[in-house]
């Protein structure tokens, strides 16, 4: 989908409150991006009730027609770079224009990230997704990939999309050296569904082995919504339930697998769970949890907890910033090559 569907939801938002759909409004269009953020664009629960993956893709599509890409991010230079034969099995590549500093460090770090949408929707191509990552990290010398994945509607569900971003950061890994970057200095970053996902190729040292999946520098989960996915399950928004059953099933069995938690083992790279405090689901307490598990295994894992929306935490990493700044602290400490880069 190669539209923008921030802009869609927004829309969507507006006119299912019967508003103004002028979306130059003003605080009136401030006012309902701070709400579809809190959705993370994985659905509406005042405006469009409990919706299939199937509906809520289906109204994505026909605002996203509507807005005519205007939520699109940066260009970049490296557009559908095809990781499998599946039409969203595309990712996006954005090179540094200057070379890093100090050649002895080798190749550029790489980041890899995977959009949220609660694993029905979404794109590598918007701009909440893209914008302010790719000008704070590139410009300092990164390499960034955005990918896409297989959708709920495409017949994966959270374990197989799970397969499907590592197989994103094999190819990664394979194809670094072609872009300036150093396959063994990738760094996984999501932002809802997506960081779900991170975190579950992070945790499963079996999805990655099946995957040829190469030892990862660190991921930084931005929100995820189910680290437990057999704690979250009985709390799921109501207008979110049907959606979460079509990702992760109705058995625990199913949601084991598919569950950062229980999948972790001591095989896992560095963890950073950034989490709202605003959410009322509790991501920080699974946050939390996850850290705990982690450092029993010996593992390095932090919690981050911010007083910020769940689209905020997505949108807003990459700006001039003390959370910014917070997530680049996690970086710094992975390899001495991330912590020269961020000192530029």
């Amino acid at each position: 989908m190669k539209a923008a569907v921030f802009v869609s939801a927004l829309t969507l938002v507006t006119l299912a409150a019967g508003l103004s759909t002028d979306l130059h409004a003003g605080p009136l269009r401030e006012r309902l991006r701070a709400r579809v953020a809190q959705g993370g664009g994985d659905g509406m629960a005042e405006f469009g009730g409990a919706m299939s993956c199937a509906d809520w893709a289906k109204r994505v599509d026909r605002m996203a027609q509507r807005s005519q890409g205007r939520d699109a991010g940066p260009t970049p230079d490296r557009a559908d770079v095809a990781y499998g034969s599946a039409p969203r099995e595309r990712m996006d590549v954005f090179l540094p224009k200057t070379a890093a500093p100090g050649g002895s460090l080798g190749g550029a770090p790489v980041i890899v990230m995977v959009h949220g949408g609660g694993w029905c929707v979404g794109d590598k191509a918007m701009a909440g997704v893209t914008a302010n990552k790719v000008a704070r990290w590139v410009s300092r010398g990164f390499v960034f990939v955005s990918a896409n994945y297989p959708m709920v509607n495409d017949g994966a569900d959270a374990r197989a999309q799970g397969g499907e971003i590592a197989k994103a950061a094999a190819f990664v890994q394979a194809h670094a050296a072609e872009w300036g970057g150093d396959p063994a200095k990738v760094i996984l970053m999501g932002h809802s569904a997506g960081a779900h996902l991170v975190s579950l190729v992070n945790a499963d040292a079996e999805l990655r082995r099946a995957h040829g999946v190469r030892p990862l520098l660190g991921t930084v989960s931005l929100d995820a919504g189910a680290i437990d996915v057999v704690t979250q399950m009985p709390n799921v928004y109501p207008f979110l339930k049907q959606r979460y059953r079509e990702a992760f099933g109705e058995r625990e069995a199913q949601w084991i697998a598919a569950s950062p938690y229980h999948r972790l083992d001591r095989t896992a790279a560095p963890w950073l769970g950034v989490c709202s405090t605003t959410r009322k689901d509790d991501p920080c307490g699974q946050a939390s949890a996850y850290v705990e598990k982690s450092r029993g295994l010996g593992l390095r894992a932090e919690a981050l907890p911010q007083p910020m929306s769940h689209g905020a935490i997505n949108n807003e990493l990459g700006m001039d910033s003390d959370y910014t700044r917070d997530v680049e602290a996690f970086l710094a400490a992975l390899d001495p090559a991330v912590a020269a880069l961020l000192q530029r």
